[in-house]
């Protein structure tokens, strides 16, 4: 049985204190401090911790990997050390004294999206689901759809897409309040800043590039004519008009009156933020968010796509280390709002799934470290899953040679993927369950590229750990 106070004692003396802690909490498995001194923390003494299953540092936080039973840990640490333990939310807060300003902004847009993948997820599946039914030609000697030939199927196909049609077309809503509610202003007025860039008197966004520029309808104020454009699906544009309503009704906070607040602060930061959100943000919006999707998209569709797809592949673990791979939902987020689905995500489900692999590998040639096995195999899990942090942080960083294994065997995964062309509806499930977001006619190339993704890492790993290429840190035999 585990010894609560015994390794949260070992943990307090060997991150540095309790003086040196100036904020501490918990997440499902992981204790997240924020140090004062992190250079104080002894990363060599915490793992060796019977608890402690790893620890990195990621968004200014010294993360201490504890598992499942990480909850009566930290009670117990918390108790021990008389630190007053805070929020998740706050602990970021603080964390942000410890970032530049690029880990900053990266953590900001992890922050916004975030709340939003749960239903991003669903989306994706609904849309992958319908592709199955609406798309895929399976009967009448591969003439006809499922769709085609049963009504309750046709009814289904219809009645997903109200599901569908609310998490992405809608999408400046979620962006908008989730903006509001990071940001700690008033969410309803996120809400409704949200619902007037996707409202039914706007001509919708997907409708713009058929509709002839006298055919657009606009509000006319006598010196001025406003184009009454929608903005469904679009993201630079929901977080251009979120982060000003944010920042106007913060700043009206300090100078209007407490007394007459309640009435003016939300009109006077509504109002204005809605006119600049269509006729100045609304257009910039749409003009930048077309060019990141457009120079990705072409770099996934040129002569030199190959490239392209194999560098992200090869990057993208390294992304995920820096923060900046939040950036990505965003990219993909334009893209499906622009071309119909992403070709990008399908890679980060294979980079999940190789470094899953790797750590495969390692509980293969480390058969019987029992101590390690209670890291390695939730965290191959885990990976297989679509969440790499565990895999990385506990096992292939520490080693360095099955991280380098799962990128490149990502990068080549993510090279076949590229040359097929694979497409995804939305974000998914990440690591295997990807599967299900992938547009049914692309399922075999992404399965080929997931063998890719299982089989290079593991054997590379093998390999490197043979003849002893970059693994001077595993003295493991076995």
């Amino acid at each position: 049985m585990a010894d609560f106070k015994k390794d949260a004692a070992l943990l307090l003396e060997y991150i540095g204190g309790a003086d040196n802690i100036s904020a501490v909490s918990h997440c499902a498995t992981r204790m997240r401090f924020v140090l004062n001194d992190p250079e104080l923390a002894d990363k060599a003494k915490i793992e060796s911790i019977g608890m402690v299953k790893g620890t990195f540092t990621q968004a200014g936080q010294y993360q201490v990997i504890i598992g499942n039973e990480v909850a009566t840990f930290y009670n117990e640490f918390v108790k021990l050390s008389g630190t007053d333990g805070v929020s998740k939310d706050a602990t970021k807060e603080v964390a942000k004294k410890n970032m530049n300003p690029l880990q900053r902004a990266m953590a900001v847009l992890a922050e916004v999206f975030s709340p939003l993948i749960p239903a991003i997820i669903v989306g994706g599946l609904i849309l992958g689901f319908r592709n199955i039914i609406g798309d895929v030609k399976m009967f009448e000697n591969g003439t006809m759809t499922l769709t085609d030939i049963s009504v309750f199927w046709k009814g289904t196909n219809d009645f997903l897409w109200i599901i569908g049609e609310a998490i992405f077309h809608f999408l400046p809503v979620g962006i908008t309040w989730s903006i509001a509610k990071k940001m700690g202003t008033t969410q309803i007025l996120g809400i409704v800043l949200g619902l007037t860039l996707v409202s039914p008197q706007l001509l919708n966004a997907y409708a713009v590039a058929e509709t002839a520029a006298d055919k657009i309808p606009f509000w006319d104020f006598g010196f001025a004519q406003v184009n009454m454009i929608g903005y469904q699906a679009q993201v630079i544009p929901a977080m251009l008009a979120g982060f000003l309503l944010a920042y106007l009704e913060i700043w009206l906070r300090k100078v209007i009156p407490q007394a007459v607040s309640m009435i003016f602060v939300p009109f006077f930061a509504l109002v204005p933020t809605v006119l600049l959100s269509h006729v100045v943000l609304g257009p910039i919006g749409w003009w930048l968010g077309n060019i990141v999707s457009n120079v990705v998209n072409t770099g996934l569709t040129s002569s030199l796509s190959w490239l392209f797809s194999a560098v992200f592949g090869f990057l993208y673990a390294p992304l995920v280390i820096t923060g900046l791979h939040h950036m990505s939902n965003a990219i993909d987020l334009q893209l499906i709002a622009d071309y119909g689905g992403t070709n990008l995500w399908p890679m980060i489900a294979l980079s999940n799934i190789a470094q899953g692999s790797a750590v495969l590998a390692i509980i293969f040639l480390h058969r019987g470290n029992k101590d390690e096995e209670q890291v390695s195999i939730p965290a191959t899990i885990s990976c297989y899953l679509g969440v790499t942090e565990p895999a990385m942080f506990g096992i292939n960083l520490k080693y360095v040679y099955p991280f380098v294994a799962a990128m490149i065997g990502s990068a080549l995964a993510g090279l076949v993927s590229s040359i097929f062309n694979v497409t995804a509806n939305a974000i998914g499930v990440g690591g295997i369950p990807g599967l299900l977001s992938i547009q049914p006619q692309y399922w075999v190339p992404f399965i080929l590229a997931m063998g890719i993704a299982i089989v290079v890492p593991f054997v590379l790993t093998m390999t490197f750990r043979k003849y002893g290429i970059l693994n001077k840190l595993d003295p493991f035999e076995g």
